[in-house]
């Protein structure tokens, strides 16, 4: 058989053993929050849940350039987004045991109104969007050319098998299915590094002494992300819902392995963009490496890209639900069954656009760089603060994100030179006025206290 119809078996044969082991389940506890007869998930399952979510298709693929970039420097420096478990877990344990909230969206509108909700709704909207088409468009990659009809026939087929098994539990099937991706992941990056490593002079030492620690060999992307690492994590609904549904100590407890976890596994996979560029291969440096070695490796990095892609895209679909029938609607005696309609909703339009213009997607993506201006929000979530320290935070930090997007930053404001200069400057000065537009307001409040 073709190499394509091997991986047009895995494909088909990896969802339908996830759908097999899928929970069905109409318990509203089970269907939104993961529980199993409304107990909660453990430490364990909810920390392979927040890893495999976060290392998506795209995710790796990143790891993979960005190594092939700049060495191991580059895996570091994209390994410093997983920080963000970090501070999200110290963050939201505090707001939940200090402040006794129950979600992000009840602090918001706790704290700041309708208004916050809805600006915060089409940030986090955007990215959940994203999630399905990036890692769709990585899935195709792999079946043929972009904009090509196996591209176009793979990545249509994926999407509509992985809402078929989350359709039947919500976050309950995800969380679940979240563990034997997991394995899938670890299992299959055991085999790709025990392939490459001892294929290269000097094994694991010339993987770990490769780059060079420079500002423009990918220091640069490092003080980015953590930077970032102090608003990203929060405009991410798959990895912030999961800091509700178990018990406060047990989700600090999965996000602080999840931070070892995950960052310890990109750096791993960024092994695979250094072969690729100590071979002479050519970018993008999974497919490079996969097809350098043949058929069984091209099979193997296809399957890890299936099943690190369909956990991340089907914890979308669940997020989308929560996001539309508890978090927005707040509806009462909640119908699971418009919550899998949601889902359908959601996976056509994150859909539809990849057959459209591809290319026009990256502009429409909410980065990292637009939402800095949550960062002051969830740093100081327990400060007494008026509305407009909110609005002026995060609407600043939008209008940073499109100056970066769209125009060319003033020589004087670089910090650096070389790649991500720009994007290193526009969040260190950004984030730091976001910052000062927060404080301003409460400063001024109390001013005008201490005064009457």
């Amino acid at each position: 058989m073709s190499t394509l119809t091997w991986q047009w078996i895995i494909l088909i044969a990896v969802n339908v053993v996830l759908f097999w082991v899928s929970p069905w389940s109409n318990k509203v506890n089970d269907f939104f929050r993961g529980s199993h007869n409304d107990t909660p998930p453990s430490a364990f399952l909810l920390t392979s849940s927040l890893v495999i979510c976060w290392l998506f298709a795209k995710s790796i693929t990143n790891a993979a350039d960005l190594g092939y970039q700049f060495g191991i420097v580059g895996g570091v420096a994209y390994a410093g987004y997983y920080l963000s478990f970090l501070v999200a877990g110290v963050i939201i344990y505090r707001m939940r045991t200090k402040g006794q909230y129950k979600s992000i969206h009840h602090f918001l509108q706790t704290k700041y109104g309708k208004g916050a909700i809805i600006l915060f709704t089409i940030l986090i909207g955007f990215r959940l969007l994203n999630e399905i088409w990036s890692n769709t468009m990585i899935v195709g990659s792999y079946f043929g050319e972009k904009g090509s009809m196996p591209y176009f026939a793979s990545l249509t087929v994926f999407t509509l098998l992985t809402l078929a098994y989350t359709l039947k539990g919500g976050m309950r099937t995800s969380i679940i299915t979240d563990l034997i991706q997991m394995a899938f992941f670890v299992l299959l990056m055991v085999i790709i590094l025990g392939i490459i490593i001892p294929e290269t002079d000097g094994g694991i030492k010339t993987f770990v002494q490769s780059g060079d620690w420079s500002m423009a060999q990918g220091v640069n992307l490092l003080l980015v992300a953590l930077i970032q690492v102090l608003s990203y994590p929060f405009h991410d609904p798959i990895l912030t819902d999961r800091g509700f549904i178990a018990s406060p100590k047990t989700t600090l407890k999965s996000y602080l392995w999840a931070t070892v976890i995950g960052a310890s596994c990109i750096i791993l996979f960024s092994f695979v963009g250094i072969f690729a560029k100590m071979r002479g291969l050519e970018a993008p440096a999974t497919i490079g490496v996969a097809k350098f070695f043949g058929t069984i490796l091209l099979l193997v990095m296809n399957t890890i890209m299936l099943t690190s892609a369909a956990a991340t895209i089907d914890s979308t679909f669940t997020s989308t639900a929560k996001l539309v029938h508890i978090d927005l609607l707040n509806e009462k005696g909640i119908s699971v069954s418009k919550a899998r309609l949601t889902m359908i909703a959601i996976a056509v339009f994150g859909t539809i656009p990849i057959f459209f213009n591809p290319e026009i997607l990256s502009a429409t993506t909410i980065s990292g760089t637009m939402v800095m201006g949550l960062a002051p929000i969830f740093v100081f979530w327990n400060l007494d603060a008026p509305k407009i320290s909110y609005f002026a935070s995060v609407l600043l930090g939008v209008v940073f994100g499109f100056w970066l997007v769209f125009y060319p930053i003033p020589t004087f404001m670089l910090l650096s030179e070389g790649k991500y200069a720009d994007l290193l400057s526009i969040n260190l000065f950004g984030t730091i006025a976001c910052f000062i537009v927060f404080l301003l307001p409460i400063l001024f409040k109390k001013k005008i206290e201490s005064t009457n």
